[in-house]
């Protein structure tokens, strides 16, 4: 695989070759190939890896907050929209393996993509290299969103925020719409909101509900952007 030794530099673990195509290998390239297997196995087992690595260091640093603040701070950290993100910041999208519908429609860049080949990422990392290894790689990875986990919003509803913006400015009525993607198992939804007719932000999720929060939020930010939002 060309130029796979710059993307390990840069997670800085190593991964055995097979396993790290496996991990790079969407569902739309393997059915284009013949259905050889996908890396929503190693999805799986690397959203596992990330929930159990975040939940204990956030238990640790945060030894007062209650459990609902906990899970808060974990949701913002573990979400679509901060797994791309990681995922954006590695330059991962040009490596991972897409059919060729995906990549006409800028595949490599889709939040929902990006994030599910992160947390496939993770799980190859723990299967070649271990527990410690794994857990060290996603720390490095995602302490830097922990840090700024406030400006992530935990614990914000955003819809009622970016509701309150619109009204105060009277920039007219708001509106989201939603597309599903994928198998009823791992459906993946899309929401972009307008406001007044206005296209704002586009958020992603694994419900209606999740893809709308995370549109508001961006669309949050793009009208606030020298604000920080209080919990």
């Amino acid at each position: 695989m060309p130029a796979s030794e710059d993307l390990l530099k840069r997670l800085g673990v190593t991964i055995d070759s097979e396993t790290l195509r496996l991990a790079l290998t969407h569902r739309s390239y393997a059915y284009e190939h013949g259905g050889i297997p996908t890396n929503e196995r190693l999805e799986f087992l690397g959203d596992s890896v990330l929930g159990f690595t975040v939940t204990e260091y956030l238990y640790h640093r945060y030894p007062d907050l209650p459990e609902g603040d906990l899970a808060k701070r974990r949701a913002a950290v573990v979400s679509t929209r901060a797994l791309a993100r990681v995922a954006r910041e590695l330059g991962l999208g040009p490596y991972v393996f897409l059919g060729e519908g995906e990549k006409r429609t800028n595949g490599a860049d889709k939040s929902s993509i990006l994030a599910d080949t992160t947390e496939a990422i993770i799980g190859a990392a723990f299967l070649s290299c271990g527990t410690d290894a794994a857990k060290e790689m996603v720390l490095r990875l995602v302490i830097p969103l922990i840090d700024e986990v406030e400006n992530l919003g935990a614990g914000i509803d955003w819809k009622t925020a970016i509701q309150e913006v619109a009204a105060a400015r009277k920039l007219g009525a708001i509106r989201y719409v939603v597309e599903g993607d994928g198998p009823d198992h791992a459906r993946v939804f899309t929401a972009t909101l307008t406001i007044g007719g206005d296209s704002y932000g586009s958020g992603t999720g694994p419900s209606k509900k999740e893809a709308e929060q995370e549109a508001a939020a961006v669309s949050w930010r793009q009208l606030n952007p020298d604000q920080k939002a209080q919990a």
